[in-house]
């Protein structure tokens, strides 16, 4: 069988075999044969040139993930709720009466678990619509959605009436100057700490699920060319099977000596015994999943919290939804320059949480 020469790389037709390669039958050969490629072309290519051979990275080279792959049972779950809510966003309707807060620039309202943000930015929108004064006619309001919540999250919204606040909102949400504490029902072993803040790495390879990765990983590339973005996470042991004392948000302070910087997987140790937690967490950062990943490292994934290992089933009930909720903002208001602290009513199963003492 005669060669193809591919410029300075030779590929023989198969199944010729090649000398001092290992059979090539088998999935692990092919690892080795590109190996093989890649070494002869850093014999033949100065490594500090970018060029289009040596600036691809070998699989070796990209950083690891610490946190692991989702389960298998996640994505029937996952789609089956998915469903759900698009069932029950499309039925979603507001008034004005559950508007936590509303003024000439911005309205904070209260989302339900397992709605769509923009189902209810909608809804906001017809309100506003239909509140308006007959036979006045009057430019609507230019609405924007200031900040996300995952599906199954429920809490504060903000929604900015026009371009102006919401840049400005966007930029404070971007420069850390809005403070958002969320509560979290977990399930796992009792922590050891009362308070703890946690640094890591964050990213997803193309395709890919979110994941922890070290915070030395921060700034390095990721396949399909996105690249690890630093998390950090504090929180606060509030009760635990319901022994507790509930604690206001402004109380809530960084434990400065008590810092996990994420280099390695979390070695998580339990006796067998798992209890009900709930944690409030104050993220610094905004990362898509940051507190259900933190939780999910720290061994108290959030319950219902399927991607992340958390329980679809405890105590013979099954949940539709992780149990998160986006508890408090606070802010200096966009142009009155006014202190805002915004809170949503706790749900059904934090206040359960924390009255079965």
């Amino acid at each position: 069988m005669k060669p193809i020469s591919l410029g300075r790389v030779l590929l023989l037709p198969l199944p010729l075999p090649l000398p001092g390669l290992p059979d090539l039958k088998t999935p692990r050969t092919v690892h080795s044969l590109c190996n093989c490629y890649a070494t002869m072309s850093d014999l033949t290519d100065d490594p500090t040139k970018p060029t289009s051979q040596n600036a691809l990275q070998t699989p070796q080279n990209y950083p690891v993930p610490l946190s692991p792959p989702l389960p298998p049972m996640s994505k029937d779950i996952e789609l089956s709720r998915a469903m759900s809510a698009s069932s029950k966003s499309s039925l979603y309707t507001i008034s004005r009466r559950d508007f936590i807060y509303e003024d000439e620039w911005l309205i904070a309202v209260n989302k339900p678990q397992g709605v769509y943000c923009e189902s209810v930015f909608d809804s906001v929108r017809k309100v506003l619509s239909d509140s308006a004064e007959p036979g006045i006619e009057a430019s609507p309001p230019e609405l924007h959605l200031a900040n996300r919540l995952d599906r199954d999250t429920s809490g504060l919204m903000l929604i900015t009436k026009s371009h102006k606040v919401a840049a400005k909102l966007v930029k404070a949400f971007a420069t850390h100057r809005v403070t958002k504490t969320y509560i979290a029902l977990c399930i796992g072993s009792v922590p050891k700490w009362e308070k703890i803040t946690i640094q890591s790495g964050h990213g997803r390879s193309k395709f890919g699920a979110w994941r922890v990765y070290a915070a030395s990983d921060v700034g390095r590339t990721l396949p399909g060319g996105s690249v690890v973005r630093d998390m950090e996470t504090s929180f606060e042991l509030l009760s635990v099977n319901g022994q507790g004392i509930f604690k206001e948000p402004s109380e809530f302070k960084k434990d400065e000596g008590n810092v996990i910087v994420v280099e390695e997987r979390a070695e998580i140790y339990t006796d067998g015994e798992k209890d009900e937690i709930l944690v409030r967490a104050r993220p610094k950062s905004g990362r898509s999943h940051q507190i259900r990943l933190h939780c999910q490292y720290l061994g108290i994934s959030i319950r219902g919290d399927v991607k992340y290992e958390g329980l679809y089933e405890w105590k013979g009930r099954t949940y539709d939804g992780h149990e998160l909720h986006a508890e408090s903002l606070s802010f200096e208001h966009p142009i009155t320059g006014l202190p805002l602290v915004f809170r949503a009513p706790l749900p059904s199963w934090a206040s359960e949480a924390l009255q079965q003492q």
